[in-house]
């Protein structure tokens, strides 16, 4: 691995910068999570018992089972925000997994990817250095994170931190903490679903496929004058896209596509400037 402390202990110094934000997501992640229905896994298959998530966590039943949940999160509090996460959803998968791939994980990346851009700015000769021995160019700051693998060990951080904040609040307490969050993130995606999908682009005009540059090769395909054009025959050129249709002002942008020697075109310039 390379010599990157020092980016390590920046990734770390941002993610404690921004423990408030992550706290507040994860209060946000929980809203209507009381509301889905209670499941427990009993001797291998999944079952539910007959109540929501709410209301469990309101009497103080225990959310998660035995069969189900992580290690370091059996001894939580019942009802608790981390006797959630333990919980097996409806999916058989336990909570935390879900909050782990949908919160914690883009969050860790958008403060690495902030610890990077801090760096660029404010110690170049090392981030240069870095970027060297990543291999990278430091062109996609995703991709610079990724090489140097901090976002992995940043994840325990954050789970750390949000457990040390909300593992032994009420549930329902921390989703009423996170609802005004969770109706602002709402109206962000219903406004982003309701906007028109972006245009293309237009495509780039090709000079050579314009008609005017079609019918001068088509006019000196005949053989007269012959080619490539030499600066003798600049003047039966000119004659020629003139008697063509080609407007005086679109021979400057038809010459570069058309079989001439050297010189030529600037010939065929002069005349048209002089009044030929």
């Amino acid at each position: 691995m390379f010599d990157v402390d020092w980016m390590d202990l920046l990734c770390r110094a941002v993610l404690r910068e921004r423990t408030g934000e992550l706290v507040a997501e994860a209060c946000a992640w929980t809203v209507g999570l009381s509301d889905r229905p209670h499941h427990l896994r009993r001797r291998g298959r999944l079952v539910e018992t007959g109540g929501t998530i709410g209301d469990r966590a309101a009497t103080g039943l225990m959310l998660s089972g035995d069969e189900d949940g992580r290690l370091d999160l059996g001894d939580a509090r019942p009802g608790s925000f981390a006797d959630a996460l333990n919980a097996v959803g409806a999916d058989g998968v336990v909570f935390a997994d879900h909050f782990d791939r949908e919160v914690v994980e883009p969050f860790v990346l958008t403060t690495c990817v902030r610890a990077a851009e801090r760096a660029r700015d404010t110690r170049p000769a090392e981030w240069r250095e870095l970027l060297d021995d990543l291999g990278e160019d430091g062109t996609d700051l995703v991709e610079v994170v990724r090489a140097g693998e901090w976002e992995v060990p940043l994840r325990i951080d954050a789970e750390h931190l949000v457990l040390a904040a909300l593992g032994g609040v009420p549930l329902l307490q921390v989703e009423a903490e996170g609802l005004p969050l969770s109706l602002v993130r709402r109206a962000e995606a219903l406004t982003r679903e309701a906007a028109p999908p972006p245009a293309p682009a237009a495509p780039v005009a090709d000079p050579a496929a314009s008609g005017a540059v079609f019918l001068a090769r088509a006019a000196l395909a005949g053989g007269d004058p012959p080619e490539p054009v030499v600066p003798a025959d600049a003047d039966r050129l000119l004659a020629l896209l003139l008697a063509e249709g080609i407007e005086p002002d679109e021979v400057a942008d038809v010459l570069p596509h058309l079989p001439l020697a050297p010189g030529t075109a600037d010939t065929v310039l002069g005349l048209l400037a002089a009044g030929r």
